[in-house]
């Protein structure tokens, strides 16, 4: 059974819950009217995310919600019986220990289907890394999620592959951000308010290595070499104090784009998935042609890990 699936981007507001589940309604009826079966959002959609860095633990908690019980995945699972859509969307979510985690929710009319957990958070030290792997069943499709920085370890994508998922969905709120990679750095808030007077300039700002140039370094070759679809998400516009600029989209198993949002603006966009490509892809090939026996004792040696990435959300990507 072939797919339709959408990938969306929004502005979302800091903090404001409310705000922000009125775009997601609004996006989800807008994918749903052109025929999509399911839509993803980007990271902490539902909460926004950089101003996380700012906030003490008591804060964190206020913020965070429980899963799926809590106000926001209620909303949702609302949100997906009224517009008759499947909805992946995140936040920051607490347990019953106090304990704070990163969240990427999948519902549908029926309620919670599938729930993700970063694994490798860095926005604030309050937040405990997830530990798990993610792959669930949809429509017939085997679907994993892994959240921004789990994208840049290339063990992960390939773990999930491997335990099935023929579509992973890659939740990011990145780019346009300091780094050591050379070309990056922030883009200037006030190009995105002028960007109705000067659309070009900001436009060159979001393509280059700032922006687009540097995603398409590594997230076409996570779905070429691992034989998949990619579904990104990011926000577009300001979140925070930090300008992002979008390019949500939707590779498939060739590393090709099928379908990106190049508004600068909200947008949504769908892609047809097909199982042909699955197989006709050169990733399905190299799974087959792996060897473990000859790495599994090198990739699976302990190690000392490292994050070097600061609280003011930085990227070391």
């Amino acid at each position: 059974m072939d797919l339709k699936i959408a990938s969306a981007q929004f502005e979302n507001k800091s903090g404001d819950k409310v705000y922000n589940l009125n775009l997601i309604d609004e996006l989800s009826k807008k994918a749903a009217q052109e025929g999509a079966d399911i839509v993803a959002f980007h990271e902490c959609s539902i909460t926004g995310y950089s101003f996380a860095r700012n906030l003490n633990k008591e804060q964190m908690l206020e913020l965070a919600e429980f899963v799926p019980d809590g106000p926001s995945i209620q909303q949702l699972i609302k949100i997906a019986k009224k517009n008759n859509i499947t909805i992946l969307a995140g936040l920051f979510e607490k347990d019953k220990d106090g304990q704070i985690l990163k969240s990427y929710v999948c519902v549908d009319q029926n309620g919670l289907q599938a729930n993700f957990h970063k694994l490798h958070p860095f926005i604030n030290p309050n937040i405990k890394p997830g530990s798990s792997y993610c792959v669930f069943d949809y429509n017939g499709w085997k679907c994993g999620i892994l959240i921004c920085y789990d994208n840049n370890v290339v063990e992960n994508v390939r773990a999930t592959c491997l335990l099935g998922a023929e579509i992973i969905f890659m939740p990011h709120v990145t780019m346009c951000t300091p780094s050591t990679r050379p070309g990056a750095g922030f883009v200037a808030p006030e190009l995105w308010h002028n960007r109705k007077k000067d659309p070009t300039s900001l436009r060159l700002e979001f393509d280059g290595m700032k922006g687009r140039q540097w995603l398409m370094k590594w997230l076409p070759a996570r779905a070429y070499d691992n034989g998949i679809y990619v579904v990104f998400s990011n926000p577009i516009g300001m979140d925070d104090d930090q300008l992002k600029n979008g390019c949500s989209m939707i590779l498939d198993p060739f590393g090709d784009i099928i379908a990106e949002c190049r508004k600068l603006d909200n947008d949504v966009v769908i892609a047809d998935l097909s199982r042909e490509k699955l197989k006709l892809a050169g990733g399905y090939r190299y799974r087959n042609a792996r060897r473990p026996a000859l790495y599994k004792d090198i990739i699976g040696q302990e190690h000392n890990a490292t994050q070097k990435v600061a609280w003011l959300g930085k990227e070391d990507q």
